[in-house]
Order: C-alpha cells, then sequence, then structure tokens
C-alpha cells in the first residue's frame, strides 16, 4: 500500500495532480463496483446536486450523474474495506506532508450513456473543509473513444485528459484546479470524494 500511496503523493508534488494505477487492489475494485451496480439495480443511487447543504441545485445541464453516499454504518465489507485504506492513507499523508486531514467523505457515481459534469471546482464559497479531491475509477476495459475522460485545467487553454479506467486513482487540492468530467459513452463509474479539515 505504501508505494502506492508514495506514487499518489509524489506525483501530486510534482505536477498539482497526483495519479496512481494501483490505489485498491483489483479484487476490491471489482467488490466495490459490483456493490455499485447493485446499488443502481435497487433504485438506491440518487440524483447528483451542485452546492452543498446550505445551497443544493439540481441541474441536468450542469451534471449528471447519481450517487450513494458510502457509511461505515451501512455495515458494507466492501465499503468497509475500502474505508480501511482510506484511514491508513490518511495517516501516511499527514505524517509526511503535515496535511492536517481529519476526516473524509466519499460517495459511489455513475454517469450513465449522455451524461457529464461542466467545469467546476470542489470546494464550497460557503464552506472551505474540503482539503484534497480524491476520485477511484472502476471501470475495466475502458477505451479512449468511450469517453468520460477527467479534464483538469492548469491554466486557461491548457487542460490535462485523464482516462477513467479501473485501478486508476486521482488527487489533486480542492481550491485550485477546476475540472469537468468530458461526455460519456457508456456506464462510467468511481468512487469520488474529498479529504477534509
Amino acid at each position: 500500500m505504501q508505494q502506492a500511496f508514495d506514487t499518489l503523493i509524489n506525483s501530486f508534488i510534482e505536477s498539482k495532480v497526483g495519479i496512481s494505477e494501483n490505489f485498491l487492489s483489483s479484487e476490491l475494485s471489482g467488490s466495490l463496483k459490483e456493490n455499485l451496480l447493485h446499488l443502481h439495480s435497487l433504485k438506491n443511487m440518487l440524483a447528483a446536486g451542485t452546492g452543498n447543504q446550505a445551497q443544493v441545485n439540481q441541474d441536468r445541464s450542469v451534471r449528471g450523474d447519481v450517487i450513494y453516499w458510502l457509511d461505515r454504518q451501512h455495515n458494507n465489507a466492501h465499503e468497509n474495506a475500502f474505508f480501511d485504506v482510506m484511514d491508513a492513507f490518511v495517516v501516511y499523508l499527514n505524517q509526511s506532508c503535515y496535511t492536517g486531514i481529519t476526516g473524509y467523505e466519499f460517495h459511489y457515481t455513475l454517469y450513465e450513456t449522455g451524461s457529464f459534469y461542466r467545469r467546476h471546482l470542489d470546494q464550497f464559497r460557503n464552506n472551505d473543509s474540503r482539503q484534497y479531491s480524491m476520485i477511484i475509477y472502476l471501470n475495466t476495459g475502458w477505451q479512449p473513444a468511450d469517453g468520460g475522460q477527467l479534464s483538469i485545467y492548469h491554466t486557461e487553454g491548457n487542460a490535462q485528459q485523464i482516462d477513467p479506467s479501473a485501478g486508476k486513482t486521482v488527487f489533486f487540492k480542492s481550491c485550485e484546479l477546476e475540472h469537468e468530467v468530458l461526455l460519456t459513452h457508456k456506464p462510467r463509474m468511481s468512487i469520488t470524494g474529498w479529504l477534509k479539515r
């Protein structure tokens, strides 16, 4: 695990966007994907909005994904195994980079065919608790023609394109980099969340 943590942190330090190809094991990634699909089949995933609890706006022309919040209280073995990884990562990140992270929040995310998320920042205007954004992709066999790339804007006109392939984890500061999810041509799955203080 430490090697995957180091890869994520070192690439973040080098380029403001950390990427690790093996942050989660393929077994855990596959189990989380199955769990997401099961929740979706039960219609437990809900349309996502923009903003926070103080101000939520649902606009499908801006954001088209459906989500389900992860929680240890669900007593789901796969979710809890994911939280165990995240607990270890937060301890390692705090010890190595003195980030002062005290918590996190994560949800399953599904973009169905034809959906997207317009360019945005992850940190709220009325709440700066989100410090780092993380996306863990669950899509096996993803091809560039499938669309759904994460586009991260380092400067105007300079966008980094990241394919959402299984096992890949992306990590960046929530207040710094605007980003968007491009139009997807097949269902696109991830766990998305934020490290907070």
